[in-house]
């Protein structure tokens, strides 16, 4: 039986296998980026780095779409980052949402960006274009990240400095977490790129891996399959040619099912 829920304006029905949730805040980064928080449905499960299909009522059909879960595990309400389309079916209209809006989730998170899918290590990269930094939004915020890594690398390439906000952000509310910043202390570094404005930090994250500016701007050593994991979360383009910098150096593609050196997230590319 499809449940209805009651709005503000008209009854919502739920089709089966999915969830009403309410959104609690809403902050717009720039003309086209935004996260917003809402509730988290009670029994609701999920591991750090998946996704979920997220999605509206628009003309009396739901619309979804696979969106990281940007909080971690822990949190009490969940969390997502999403891009503004101006004629996206779902993100122009996803876009406009205010506190006290509902939004449709399905049911059954999944994705290869969980710990599971990697071997043991000692130092993890996360590499992110855009949007792409969501998932990793919830590892760095998940104190089994730093139980199983010694250093965690988050790389975050954008075209223009404001985009980088969000990331700075979440590095600024983890050294300020009550538990957080002691368990992540200094194992987190955060690498912030941009490919069209002048900035300390300047080009795509696939040259400077290539050229070894990465790993001078960082003082670490290049790549080692014995000891370096990496997740990768972008765009076609940025998952094909970092996916082979990594297969060059020796890394060796994983997943659920066969946990490996590194993995990547293809549920966003299209």
């Amino acid at each position: 039986m499809n449940a209805p829920v009651k709005t503000d304006n008209a009854e919502l029905i739920v089709p089966d296998g999915v969830f009403a949730e309410t959104v609690l805040s809403v902050t717009h980064y720039t003309d086209h980026l935004f996260r917003f928080r809402m509730t988290r449905p009670a029994g609701f499960r999920f591991r750090s780095g998946e996704f979920a299909m997220i999605g509206l009522m628009v003309d009396g059909k739901p619309i979804y779409r696979a969106y990281s879960i940007a909080s971690p595990a822990w949190d009490e309400e969940l969390e997502f980052f999403s891009i503004k389309v101006p004629d996206g079916p779902l993100t122009q209209h996803l876009q406009r949402i205010q506190p006290g809006d509902k939004v449709l989730m399905r049911k059954k998170p999944t994705g290869t960006l969980v710990l599971d899918a990697l071997t043991p290590g000692k130092r993890l990269y996360m590499f992110s274009t855009g949007t792409g930094i969501a998932p990793f939004a919830s590892l760095i915020r998940d104190p089994e990240t730093y139980e199983k890594f010694e250093e965690v690398i988050l790389t975050h390439t954008c075209r223009d400095v404001a985009e980088l906000k969000y990331g700075f952000d979440l590095v600024e509310e983890i050294k300020n977490h009550e538990f957080l910043a002691e368990l992540v202390g200094d194992k987190l570094k955060h690498y912030a790129t941009v490919t069209r404005e002048d900035y300390p930090f300047k080009g795509r994250i696939t040259d400077l891996i290539e050229n070894g500016k990465m790993f001078t701007d960082l003082g670490v050593p290049p790549l080692d399959p014995a000891i370096d994991r990496g997740m990768i979360c972008g765009s076609t383009a940025m998952l094909k040619d970092t996916k082979a910098l990594l297969e060059k150096a020796g890394l060796t593609e994983g997943a659920n099912n066969k946990p490996a050196e590194f993995v990547i997230e293809r549920a966003f590319v299209g």
